[in-house]
């Protein structure tokens, strides 16, 4: 009897390669969609299930397909709007990837009496001391792995990564091959999945109607409390955004800190965006069990940060990272993730000016 796994597809070149390899590793694939949203028009859901069962039935391989709509909206959207208007910026794929992706697809897998699930990440799964961890990808630009680290270590030991060694214009070679052309020759997209047409804050603007929920207009200040201008609505500005703020000042300023309960946000010029210290909370280890303190880590406050050396604390079980040198625009509600050379050891959601 042959190896069994259910492989997240979405219709696009990654799932559509990985089924061959899959395949060819000496495994039955079973394949599975996500619909997540309504709408059509946008890149990623229903208009993909259509793709990934032309796919899997181009491969020969058993399709289905799970409606998440409900539980997207619950989970991610809320999560997305209810960060904004709290004054932080959101990373939906960190959230999503353990609390969706990850559970529908291990418990879809479980149901049906297969233990391994695989998807088409740029990632690489290793195991050190009895623990699972991801590594980096062959193909470093397509590094995926900063949001991955949240995943924990019951999904990744059950979890297959077929393209993590290849480079993706290997995997486009390998789908023209396979006469998947029209997957291969698909312009990719970058941004949050659920968003069409990059506008976020046009999708955010739309929610927040839609749940009811009003933004005030309210000042901006300078560090010393000087008001310079009105902005209108805490929900449509991030930390680091310097255009759009409509603030004249003789040279830059940037959004540094937003003031949910003065509903102020504070602006200042690039060299006071500097900072080095921050603290994070729900924290995840894949590596290892626990942080070394005196350690340093290449640590990420985004996902194409090239990353900077810092170090953690942990006090009173809370942890604080610690540059080594200033970084700007530490964003509270986005991740940092921590590497030990291409290991991925951990992470956790950034909470500002708590140290």
């Amino acid at each position: 009897m042959s190896k069994k796994v259910v492989l997240a597809m979405s219709g696009g070149v990654d799932s559509s390669v990985s089924v061959h390899l899959l395949t060819k590793a000496g495994y039955e694939v079973i394949g599975l969609t996500f619909i997540m949203s309504e709408d059509e028009s946008v890149p990623g859901f229903l208009n993909f299930v259509n793709e990934a069962k032309i796919v899997a039935s181009k491969f020969g391989i058993k399709h289905y397909v799970v409606d998440l709509k409900e539980e997207f909206e619950n989970t991610i959207i809320k999560y997305f709007v209810e960060s904004y208007i709290n004054g932080k910026t959101p990373n939906p794929c960190v959230l999503c990837n353990p609390t969706v992706k990850w559970k529908n697809l291990v418990e879809f897998a479980q149901n049906i009496g297969i233990d391994k699930v695989a998807t088409g990440h740029y990632a690489v799964i290793k195991k050190y001391n009895n623990r699972y961890y991801i590594s980096q990808p062959a193909d470093v630009w397509k590094n995926q792995t900063y949001f991955l680290w949240n995943l924990p270590q019951d999904y990744l030991s059950k979890t297959l990564f077929p393209i993590g060694d290849y480079l993706k214009s290997d995997v486009k070679k390998i789908a023209m091959e396979l006469g998947v052309t029209e997957q291969a020759e698909k312009t990719e997209s970058y941004d949050v999945c659920f968003i069409k047409d990059k506008d976020y804050r046009e999708y955010l603007n739309k929610k927040l109607e839609e749940y009811n929920i009003s933004t005030k207009a309210g000042d901006f200040v300078t560090e010393d409390g000087k008001i310079v201008g009105k902005h209108n609505g805490i929900s449509n500005y991030t930390i680091g955004q310097r255009k759009g703020t409509g603030i004249a000042m003789g040279e830059p300023f940037f959004v540094k800190r937003i003031d949910k309960e003065k509903n102020q946000i504070v602006i200042a010029p690039r060299i006071n965006m500097l900072q080095k210290n921050f603290r994070i909370e729900n924290v995840n280890l894949m590596k290892y069990e626990k942080f070394e303190e005196d350690k340093i880590y290449h640590t990420k406050i985004r996902y194409r940060d090239k990353g900077n050396p810092a170090k953690i604390k942990i006090s009173e079980n809370k942890y604080y990272v610690e540059f080594e040198n200033e970084v700007f625009g530490i964003t509270p509600g986005q991740s940092a993730v921590f590497y030990e050379d291409n290991d991925l050891v951990g992470g956790g959601e950034i909470v500002l000016n708590e140290v």
